[in-house]
């Protein structure tokens, strides 16, 4: 899946939250966060288009993979992107993802505990389960179970990564032997074309004010996780978790 540049509206059209200290934005699956070497769309590349008046654009507060779709977090001036990277890194703020899988979980619920390594020094961002790597700890809940197409086992989870490593979640469910849909790197996913990776971030919630309630944010399933997402029982958005409307800036 490649997505071509968006526009300043398309950008806008994204906005999921909206305060005076970040923005909390939709991310397309299909194109990176920010600028590669070989060049090419990036989200950061169109973030001019959401200073809403600020003298400066938003920053990232953290990465999603480049197929990776949902809840990514902009930090709207210098302060509070500091703020956000402490928070981030001190595991402050929970995240909760939406993938689906290739297999049958034996059990409802559990804990991937395999810590990671990088699999090699040229390929900088590909990780491997190793026993002398950082420690890398994933919470996981079936939300259903189905077949694909071809009646081959299909389930429906919810992910919590409680660290923050690269590719944990991707890492994580193929060493347990239940592969993302559509991972081209660590599961049974084609170089081109569908299925693309089943990797949403839906949720996340953001502690970033002393005085007011966590910041919770709910980014609607794309499109492309909608019939897999239907097979394994997937009704489609409702109203109480539809993403919350826009903020004004305070």
């Amino acid at each position: 899946m490649d997505t071509p540049q968006p526009t300043p509206e398309e950008i806008q059209a994204r906005v999921l939250h909206r305060d005076g200290l970040m923005l909390v934005i939709d991310k397309p699956a299909g194109i990176a966060v920010h600028r590669g070497p070989k060049g090419g769309p990036n989200l950061e590349a169109s973030f001019d288009a959401l200073r809403y008046g600020l003298p400066r654009p938003p920053v990232l507060a953290h990465r999603l993979d480049r197929d990776t779709s949902g809840c990514l977090v902009l930090g709207r001036h210098r302060k509070a992107t500091a703020s956000l990277g402490l928070l981030f890194k001190h595991g402050k703020i929970s995240k909760t993802y939406w993938a689906v899988v290739e297999g049958n979980p034996t059990e409802n619920e559990g804990e991937i505990n395999i810590p990671l390594g990088r699999l090699d020094a040229e390929r900088g961002w590909w990780q491997k389960p190793d026993p002398n790597g950082f420690p890398s700890l994933t919470k996981w809940t079936v939300m259903g179970r189905g077949q694909d197409g071809r009646g081959e086992p299909l389930t429906w989870l919810a992910m919590e990564p409680i660290t923050g490593r690269t590719h944990q979640l991707r890492v994580h469910c193929a060493a347990s032997g239940w592969p993302i849909v559509g991972d081209n790197i660590y599961g049974n996913g084609p170089r081109f074309g569908e299925p693309t990776l089943h990797l949403h971030a839906r949720e996340i919630v953001i502690p970033l004010s002393k005085n007011k309630p966590p910041v919770r944010v709910v980014a609607p399933a794309p499109a492309h996780l909608h019939e897999r997402l239907r097979a394994c029982g997937w009704n489609g958005e409702e109203a109480a978790t539809a993403a919350e409307p826009v903020a004004a800036d305070e």
